[in-house]
Parts: structure tokens; sequence; C-alpha cells
């Protein structure tokens, strides 16, 4: 199956959606030969194009054998409503001097499940959060309105040109996008869940409040866990900064690696605990990791409401 597509090397095209269209068609076809083929990724069957119909969904290709015209009709007709939120503090643009960092894999993935989500027709929008609610579209499916979430991700692919001093308030974001949503969606959050202003409990109530409005929610905690979980450096003095609030510590990471690595551990069991008990979805994504298991956990909560 086609778990790692080189998600690096495809960088360097730099069109997004040409990017999320490879990821996704490199799934599908990984999931055909797997023993999920029988999620709804393509359409159904064929039936004839009717005049004065949308030319959206015709089959060009089969078209140039027949002669005639005939559109492809979608095994699953019920449109979800999708919001995305992206946390885009300083934190998630770690490992800051890298060409691949946490919000790049981020918009990445967003970028890949809309183009799975069109295909099955769900609706999208997009929420962005730093220290306050930034943007939040309403979901749609225009390709016009497709395109200026794809233009909103672009811009949060351009780290290096903004302040780098930017801090996470993700409790009052979540709680003010749960508002902001009145009718029952899915909410895709991704964020490394580090939060400046609040503690454990302040998010654990946050998230509690999406599931209080009947919100479904699948939660990818995105983390570089080399770095950031098991403190996986070469055993020498480095200079670490915080990309939040500029503060400075000077240390071996040998010496804390073990209570470091504990701590990071102890936090992300207490965040997939709490998760489970609000019926939320926690999906690990590690940035040294492909989309595979992205695509594929929304696909199974996908199959779940539908």
């Amino acid at each position: 199956m086609a778990e790692k597509i080189d998600i690096q090397e495809l960088s360097k095209f730099g069109n997004l959606e040409f990017l999320a269209k490879q990821v996704v068609e490199g799934f599908i076809t990984g999931l055909h030969k797997s023993p999920f083929h029988g999620f709804s990724v393509e359409f159904a069957e064929h039936r004839l194009y009717n005049k004065g119909e949308s030319t959206r969904h015709i089959d060009w290709k089969l078209y140039a054998k027949t002669g005639k015209l005939f559109t492809k009709r979608y095994e699953e007709e019920t449109n979800l409503r999708c919001q995305f939120v992206l946390d885009c503090s300083s934190s998630m643009y770690f490992p800051k001097d890298q060409d691949f960092n946490k919000m790049k894999f981020s918009v990445y993935a967003i970028a890949s499940l809309i183009e799975l989500m069109k295909k099955q027709r769900d609706a999208v929008g997009l929420s962005k959060f730093s220290n306050k609610l930034d943007l939040h579209t309403k979901v749609g499916l225009a390709q016009s309105h497709l395109q200026r979430v794809y233009a909103e991700l672009e811009k949060s692919l351009k780290g290096k040109e903004i302040d780098l001093n930017i801090q996470t308030n993700t409790v009052e974001s979540i709680h003010e996008i749960s508002e902001l949503c009145p009718r029952r969606s899915v909410i895709l959050i991704f964020s490394d869940m580090l939060d400046s202003y609040a503690d454990k409990e302040n998010i654990f109530n946050a998230l509690q409040h999406l599931k209080h409005n009947k919100h479904e929610v699948i939660l990818f905690h995105v983390v570089d866990k080399k770095h950031e979980m098991e403190l996986e450096f070469e055993n020498r003095p480095y200079t670490f900064i915080d990309m939040e609030t500029g503060e400075k510590i000077k240390l071996n990471p040998d010496q804390v690696k073990d209570y470091f690595s504990g701590k990071s551990k102890e936090y992300k069991n207490e965040l997939k605990l709490k998760c489970g008990d609000y019926q939320i979805d926690f999906v690990e994504a590690d940035i040294n990791e492909g989309f595979h298991n992205i695509l594929l956990k929304y696909l199974i909560k996908r199959s779940k409401l539908v």
C-alpha cells in the first residue's frame, strides 16, 4: 500500500493542489489493493447525461470511446459538513530551520483531505487560529470557495515571512469555533495542542464543548516525534529557543532526555484518554510519516456517519 509518499520531494513542485491530488491518487491506488477496498472513494456507476445538467461529472474518457455522454454517479450522495481547524501559532513552524515542519505537514494533509472530500461531495470550511481566531469560513462546495481555502492554506506555508513569536490560545479559539458552526459538522483539528495561556483542564473543556454542540471531532495531534517527544539530538550542548515566547535555555539534551520524553508521553496519553472519554477520535500525526493514516481515519469516520 502506498502509505509513505515522499512528501518532502513532492513539495518542491510548489503547487499545493497538484501535490494533494498526487497524494490522494496514490492513496486510492493503495486502498484498492487493500482490505479497505469497500470504502466509497470512486463513482459507483455511469448513467446517461441529461441535457441541461452540469457537465462537471461527465466521463470524457468514456465519451472518447463511445461517442455518448455519460455522467459518473457516486455511491455517496449525502454530503457531510467538514470544518478544518488549523493551529497557526509559532510552534507549528518547528523545525524552523528545515524545509519541512509541522505547518507544512498539516497544510498538505488538509489539502489532501479536501481532494478526497471533493470526490465524495463533502462541504469544506477552514478555521485558522493562533493567539486568537484569525479566520473562519463557512463550509462550501463551489470551486471558487475551495480556491479561497487553498489560498488561505498557502498563506500559512510562508512561516519565514511572519513573526515567529505568536503564541497559542487554543481554548478560546475552539470555544469560538464551536459556536460559529451552528449545524452539526465534522471538525478536523490539526494542532500540537501546546497552549500558551491555559492549563490542561481548560483545553479538555474546550474539546468537550465541541462534543456538547453535537459535532463529530477528529484531533490530529501534529508532532515531530523524534525531536519533540523523544528529544533525539546529538550528544552536545544546544541553545533551545521557545518559538512562541523567545525564551532561551542552554543544555545538553541527554541530561534531560528521559525526564522530558516521560513528561511528553504523559501529556499525550492524558490527552488521548480525555479524547476517548469525550468520544473524540485522537490521531497521532508524526510529521516524519505519510498521510495514509490521516486519510484512512477520515474515511472510517465518514463511513460511520453516512
